[in-house]
């Protein structure tokens, strides 16, 4: 091969003609080719690593998880009824096959194998902001997908997951529990609203879903339990322990906060922190129910 003339930019590149054992001008890299130290583009045969799979995995629990809460809110019932299960296994089952669909779309196809660019830095998700202007002249448009497949994996992977929906959840809507079209219309905001921000902020959900995952558990175990109309610590610890609805949910945010620490690749030892949380909360209700402030300030006026 001849030698490769260096090209402007992070990610401008030459394609290698093998035909005439020629080199195009710099450019974007073909889909699945990203540039290489010598600014070639080079095909993308790299393994995801563990990371990517967990990443991969966080962007698809969050329409699962959107899905199974608004779901729950249309039902609007203490317990799990027939038609509420059978809409949070309808549910998984579209989030599922989505994933499958999508993971046999990516080269090589019909394998669930994935072949990926590495992720080097935040940049490689925006090349947009990265076409360089050689000695100020004319724009060098080299805009590409650097981190191949997973902006457009995920992209795919929400848009049918929105078609799965509207094949099968209308049908169940009608048969099982027709207060679960509320749901469907929350999911007709939500997953585009997930599609934008993947769009927009794909390269920041990338370095923080960690975090970003131990928060969502926070935030949603406070609010578990703070609807709760008996706020006092022993129906609190009651209903965690009795009612089944009640289980489901906090193991559930207890596996969400334990794949946030496994994705943190730290000390495994802070799995034992996972329980914290929903424990803080019952122990100090007490102290932060409202209704506790309004007894006490009644007692001090009367007396």
């Amino acid at each position: 091969m001849m030698d490769v003339e260096r090209c402007p930019g992070l990610y401008c590149g030459r394609i290698f003609f093998d035909e005439n054992n020629t080199w195009s001008n710099c450019g974007a890299c073909p889909r699945g080719y990203r540039v290489n130290e010598s600014y070639a583009c080079a095909l993308c045969n790299d393994e995801l690593s563990m990371y990517n799979y967990l990443y991969l995995g966080f962007m698809a629990v969050l329409p699962l998880v959107m899905h199974w809460f608004f779901i729950d809110v249309a039902a609007k019932e203490r317990g799990f009824s027939k038609g509420q299960l059978i809409l949070h296994f309808s549910a998984f089952i579209e989030v599922l096959v989505a994933a499958v669909v999508t993971l046999l779309s990516m080269e090589p196809t019909w394998n669930l194998k994935i072949y990926a660019c590495p992720v080097r830095r935040l940049s490689d998700w925006y090349t947009l902001f990265h076409n360089p202007t050689p000695q100020y002249g004319k724009k060098l448009h080299c805009t590409q997908e650097a981190v191949y497949p997973l902006q457009t994996m995920v992209l795919l992977f929400y848009f049918i997951c929105l078609v799965n929906m509207m094949l099968l959840r209308p049908l169940l809507n009608r048969k099982f529990l027709k207060a679960g079209k509320f749901a469907v219309y929350c999911a007709l905001y939500f997953l585009p609203i997930l599609t934008v921000l993947h769009a927009i902020a794909g390269g920041l959900i990338y370095y923080a879903f960690p975090y970003l995952s131990i928060i969502i558990s926070m935030i949603s175990n406070a609010t578990h339990f703070s609807i709760k109309l008996d706020q006092s610590m022993k129906s609190l610890m009651k209903t965690s322990l009795t009612e089944i609805k009640n289980v489901v949910i906090i193991v559930g945010h207890w596996l969400l906060m334990a794949y946030g620490i496994l994705s943190l690749r730290q000390h495994y030892a802070f799995l034992a922190f996972v329980p914290f949380p929903a424990i803080f909360y019952i122990l100090t209700v007490k102290f932060t129910d409202p209704a506790e402030f309004r007894d006490k300030d009644r007692s001090e006026r009367n007396s």
